[in-house]
């Protein structure tokens, strides 16, 4: 079969690959039907996250058609039309029946590597790197999924793929981001990075009350979507992003904070020409501008929601502002199985369609042309979605 596979930093390639085939009684295998590049996976491409070695399959964003099952696998069918969430888990370890499913202590197969970096290690991701498992992803014709009893939902036939695809990361990723915010009736939430996890994080706090969302970027087409999506803009390149937060708020701060934007932020000025030096001589794995930024920008009281991955070490972060203002941060893997349902549903009665952020579609063979089209944000592009032949 066809698979996007990395070949190094700034390089992928589509290769022919062995097929997956069942290996545990609770496996399915999917032929993909859509699949997307996602934000994430462009910390791959550029190198930032460690233990990917040539020849590993990317892609956590996908969706397709069962084609295969384990004697465990009792609610798919062959034929059934399936969106994968992007954590796998097991489904009965304390974390998963917690619903706390992007931690679950039976995936990750490789946590003695995670442990070392984290001190505790997370699920296991597709496509993302052997320190978090190291499982072909499905930029690729078919893939295995694990524990298939657990993690893919069954979705309608009258929905398109790019109305639900969504549904295996970064629609719940908005969503629990807003959710953290706890946002009550008339709250101000702030959004750095108009990205798709950013456009959806804007739509999800207003489904959940936010009177005002203002969204900070810098490329207009972000920026116009993000306008239609009802929120006020800013252009960081042209305005000075606190002091335009504090004006917009007489002076309070935005209620919530939303960091959608993670370990690559680009800032100018001094400070971000800090973060980008310390992270080239390796002194420093992220650059943090961003969520320097919300910590500083928000109310006191108010909660920071950091949607954006991390991968190791920031510095130079305003901590005492976070005790001292009684802030509270939120953050996390998306627990995507717990969402995928209820944002299902929304989906039904029409009030999101998650297609809107769509704006690439392109074959499974042109994924090295769209790795580098998305990431140097040529024509405009927010979202490719990639069709397998």
């Amino acid at each position: 079969m066809r698979a996007v596979c990395w070949q190094g930093v700034n390089k992928v390639g589509v290769e022919d690959v062995p097929e997956p085939h069942l290996i545990n009684p609770r496996d399915a295998i999917v032929r993909v039907t859509a699949t997307a590049i996602c934000g994430s996976d462009l910390h791959l491409y550029d190198g930032y996250v460690p233990t990917m070695f040539r020849g590993d399959i990317l892609g956590h964003e996908f969706m397709g058609e069962v084609v295969e099952i384990g004697p465990g696998v009792r609610d798919l069918q062959v034929g059934d039309r399936v969106v994968v969430p992007f954590p796998i888990a097991c489904g009965g370890c304390w974390f998963c029946q917690h619903e706390l499913y992007s931690l679950c202590e039976n995936t990750n197969p490789n946590a003695a590597f995670a442990e070392k970096l984290w001190g505790h290690s997370p699920c296991g991701i597709f496509g993302y790197s052997h320190l978090l498992g190291g499982y072909a992803g499905g930029q690729a014709e078919y893939v295995r999924v694990p524990f298939a009893d657990v993690g893919p939902i069954k979705v309608p036939q009258e929905l398109s793929d790019e109305q639900v695809l969504f549904l295996s990361d970064i629609l719940p990723t908005g969503y629990m981001a807003a959710e953290n915010c706890d946002i009550q009736p008339g709250d101000t939430v702030a959004v750095w990075g108009c990205g798709p996890v950013g456009l959806f994080a804007i739509k999800s706090a207003l489904l959940l009350g936010a009177e005002r969302v203002i969204a900070i970027d810098r490329y207009p087409e972000r920026l116009r979507l993000a306008r239609d999506a009802g929120a006020e803009a800013l252009d960081y390149e042209s305005t000075d992003v606190l002091a335009a937060l504090c004006d917009l708020t007489g002076g309070r701060g935005p209620d919530a904070c939303i960091d959608a934007v993670g370990m690559e932020a680009h800032l100018h000025g001094v400070v971000g020409t800090y973060d980008r030096a310390k992270q080239a001589m390796r002194l420093e794995t992220d650059r943090p501008g961003v969520l320097r930024q919300a910590i500083m920008a928000c109310r006191n009281g108010g909660t920071v929601s950091v949607a954006g991955v991390y991968g190791g070490f920031i510095d130079k972060m305003p901590f005492g502002a976070v005790m001292n203002r009684s802030l509270t941060i939120k953050s996390g893997q998306t627990h995507v199985h717990r969402y995928m349902r209820p944002l299902l549903e929304r989906i039904q009665k029409g009030e999101i369609d998650p297609s809107f952020i769509v704006t690439h579609r392109l074959p499974l063979e042109q994924a090295p042309q769209a790795y580098a089209m998305f990431k140097n944000k040529q024509q405009e592009c927010v979202k490719v979605v990639l069709r397998p032949s």
